[in-house]
């Protein structure tokens, strides 16, 4: 994440989407934002209010609950020139759609040899927020990752919400963007320029020689946590945030693993078949001529998303369950740690801002 300059402030996740949003629509008049109440007045949590004041009702409107048919509109006016950025609040919704995505947005391109092309960006949420258990909490971004056409990022902080968003509209394959509801309100310093983040680059935030972890969307955050509990107790991790699922930087998560020898995964999904599977596959093709690699991966229980406190505790990785994991895996003769549990809380439990 950059550090601050004259040029930068502090602003938060959503107000990094709404003005990348906004700066595109200012330079671009083929960027145009449609959605499910993305006019209303609580604006997507923040993250389009003031669009329909400033570019009209044309270019910022709502649309029927219609998923399928208002995915249609999206592909259509992208290969027609224009560059929509579709909200479907909820990734759960975009089951909805999954024909017009996969079938038709992803393929579009290929089967018309590159005379056509589908710039179009679709803006959906993943994740927890205060209890909404098992249609309103999934994280199904390795169902995008599965198909050749589609790109998937997902950004961990305001700075690259912001700079991947930008990137994102200006590309010409249709793009999930995956937005982790408790990222929200999180902030960084943010360039008040415009700027787009480079698909497909990995950043290191954490140097470390013990383990390689990796966090993806808002176990970055969790996995970060973690790192400054491992830290006090001498274990260095290497933490790496992805920003970009596809493409993925492989070659800066396998450099690091090459050197520390394990690797943890962290999602904000189930692990089967997800994206800390294709990460460690990936790593291993491409690091098993070296020394010997252990891995682990961790994300959701393999069972439905539960509503309960209680069993949402259970059910997600949190720093605590991080820092043992590694712990387990760098000193696996020293059994029994646990960290401080006050400071293995989540991220969003320290600084929460109450539901929508």
């Amino acid at each position: 994440m950059s550090s601050p300059a004259t040029n930068q402030r502090l602003l938060t996740y959503v107000d990094a989407l709404r003005e990348g949003i906004a700066q595109e629509m200012r330079s671009d008049p083929r960027v145009f934002l449609f959605g499910l109440d993305v006019d209303d007045h609580k604006a997507i949590q923040g993250s389009t209010r003031g669009l329909v004041q400033e570019f009209g009702p044309e270019r910022v409107f709502g649309t029927p609950l219609s998923e399928d048919a208002m995915t249609g509109v999206a592909i259509g006016a992208a290969m027609a020139g224009m560059r929509p950025i579709h909200v479907h609040i909820r990734m759960d919704f975009l089951m909805l759609a999954m024909n017009q995505l996969i079938n038709i947005a992803a393929k579009s391109s290929y089967m018309y040899d590159g005379q056509v092309k589908v710039p179009m960006v679709i803006r959906s949420m993943i994740g927890k927020s205060w209890g909404q258990g098992a249609q309103h909490s999934q994280g199904l971004h390795a169902m995008f990752m599965h198909v050749p056409g589609l790109k998937v990022v997902a950004p961990s902080n305001a700075y690259d919400a912001k700079g991947a968003l930008i990137a994102a509209i200006r590309d010409d394959n249709p793009v999930i963007f995956v937005e982790h509801r408790l990222l929200y309100y999180t902030d960084a310093f943010v360039p008040e320029e415009s700027f787009a983040v480079p698909l497909g680059k990995a950043r290191v935030c954490t140097n470390g020689d013990d383990i390689t972890v990796v966090g993806i969307s808002n176990m970055l955050v969790e996995c970060l946590r973690a790192h400054e509990i491992l830290s006090d107790i001498g274990i260095a991790a290497e933490v790496i945030d992805p920003i970009s699922l596809v493409p993925l930087d492989i070659d800066t998560i396998v450099a690091s693993v090459k050197r520390t020898g394990r690797l943890l995964v962290v999602d904000n999904a189930w692990t089967n078949c997800g994206a800390s599977a294709e990460i460690v596959a990936r790593v291993i093709e491409c690091a098993q001529n070296g020394k010997p690699i252990q891995v682990r991966r961790m994300g959701y229980a393999p069972t439905t998303c539960p509503t309960t406190p209680v069993l949402e505790q259970a059910f997600y990785p949190d720093p605590g369950k991080i820092a043992q994991a590694v712990h387990a895996m760098v000193r696996p003769d020293a059994n029994g740690w646990s960290p401080d549990p006050e400071r293995a809380k989540l991220a969003y439990q320290v600084k929460f801002r109450g539901p929508f």
